[in-house]
């Protein structure tokens, strides 16, 4: 049985990162037997190397491997794709059709995205891994299929399970082996080594030297998120290697090539990462709206104590509230006055706009206002729902016109697959 560092050389995977050597040592282990495995990881670490390791290693080396990629298959057509079909099974099924499963007998299938099947699919896969067996779409003719699986998912899979997307008995299936591989961050001393043999790798594809870091650089280098892993620390020296006429990277041309640089890893604090408050742009808009949702919430306080009480003695106490929403200390009592009823008046739905300004003078000078009146002016200044399906939309459209379009590149920047980006542009009419 070869060793790590003979698999390494092999297969071109650079690192010495201890978490590294376990996933291929554990894909070393498993390869001789026929058992399933599940690879896990976020998107962009490598997680297709290790299936390559496994086949290779094992008794099924000579026969085929297919790898096929879940999230890029229409719902529609992927039971056709994994099972085959009968002809005249569907309309456009002029022929009957070999499936991946019959094709790849007696050898391997990597499923990657294994979280985007779906589930009338699992429930077909579930008994290929238990039995072997398997039915084509539109045949009523069972079929065997000696075949090895390996699947792989950046999902969180035990999540997928509890919101009902993801069969647990499926699961179990699987990841009879699970090999997680780690993401770039936590792999520090291996950063710069990979971005060396990718700059040596494009300086041979391009002729032309290879780029070289500076210091300062190679240590922002190190110190930066990579939330795409691998495959977007390979894009960054693609890209300066062409680009860039001087070869010797400064810092301040590495951080133009990185989107949001200044997202770098947490530092270590007593052994331990700080946490960073968000880790990613969705939950920055998250935050957000909710800072929005707590304005509106102050504001609507504000103006039901003016309508209450005295506006000067109430403008003296709430002085920080006021500067805060209106954005200054200097408007007199009386504009401050006109100015929050006309704020209140312009939060009226639609259904009151009856409500004539001389009413609505009248309730702000009352000395006391009944329940009544407080249940309608409460309901009068009702914030508007916040629409976080406009926000969706606009993160879409805002992915797909950086990445000029391509879909995956869209999706991978989401931190979605590429068959929800599809699904999500069907359902926005984008």
């Amino acid at each position: 049985m070869e060793n790590v560092q003979a698999i390494k050389q092999r297969f071109e995977i650079i690192g010495n990162d201890p978490k590294l050597n376990r996933a291929i040592q554990k894909a070393i282990q498993v390869a001789p037997t026929d058992i399933s495995v599940l690879v896990t990881g976020e998107s962009g670490v490598g997680k297709e190397s290790m299936p390559k390791i496994i086949h290779s290693l094992s008794h099924r080396k000579h026969g085929k491997y297919i790898a096929v990629n879940c999230g890029a298959i229409p719902e529609g057509t992927i039971d056709s794709e994994l099972f085959g079909h009968e002809k005249g099974a569907f309309t456009g099924a002029v022929s009957t059709r070999e499936g991946y499963f019959e094709e790849a007998d007696g050898g391997t299938i990597f499923l990657d995205e294994v979280g985007e099947l779906p589930l009338t699919t699992q429930v077909r896969l579930l008994r290929v891994l238990e039995n072997g067996e398997f039915i084509k779409v539109g045949s009523s003719k069972v079929q065997k299929s000696d075949i090895r699986i390996i699947a792989a998912t950046n999902v969180n899979m035990m999540d997928a399970i509890a919101k009902g997307k993801f069969r647990e008995d499926l699961y179990y299936r699987l990841s009879t082996v699970e090999i997680t591989l780690p993401p770039l961050r936590e792999r520090g001393e291996d950063i710069h080594l990979l971005f060396r043999k990718f700059a040596s790798d494009f300086a041979h594809k391009y002729k032309m030297p290879p780029i070289k870091l500076e210091a300062d650089a190679a240590v922002y280098l190190v110190r930066y998120r990579w939330d795409g892993n691998i495959r977007q620390l390979r894009n960054v020296a693609e890209q300066i290697s062409v680009l860039e006429t001087n070869r010797n990277i400064t810092l301040p041309v590495l951080q133009s090539y990185l989107p949001n640089h200044d997202r770098q890893v947490p530092s270590v604090v007593n052994g331990k990462k700080a946490e960073s408050d968000f880790s990613n742009e969705r939950e920055i808009l998250y935050k957000v709206l909710f800072d929005m949702k707590s304005d509106l919430n102050d504001l609507k306080k504000l103006t039901l104590e003016l309508l209450k009480h005295d506006n000067t003695q109430v403008q003296e106490a709430n002085q920080n509230l006021i500067q805060r929403i209106y954005g200054s200390k200097s408007s007199e009592p009386s504009e401050m006055t006109n100015q929050n009823s006309h704020t209140a008046l312009s939060l009226l739905p639609p259904a009151q706009e009856h409500v004539k300004q001389n009413e609505f003078h009248h309730a702000t000078i009352a000395d006391d206002i009944n329940d009544d009146e407080d249940y309608l002016l409460a309901e009068a200044i009702e914030e508007e729902p916040l629409n976080l399906e406009e926000q969706e939309v606009e993160l879409i459209r805002k992915a797909l016109d950086k990445n000029r379009g391509k879909r995956k590149a869209a999706a991978d920047e989401l931190g979605i697959s590429e068959r929800t980006l599809y699904r999500k542009i069907k359902q926005y009419n984008l």
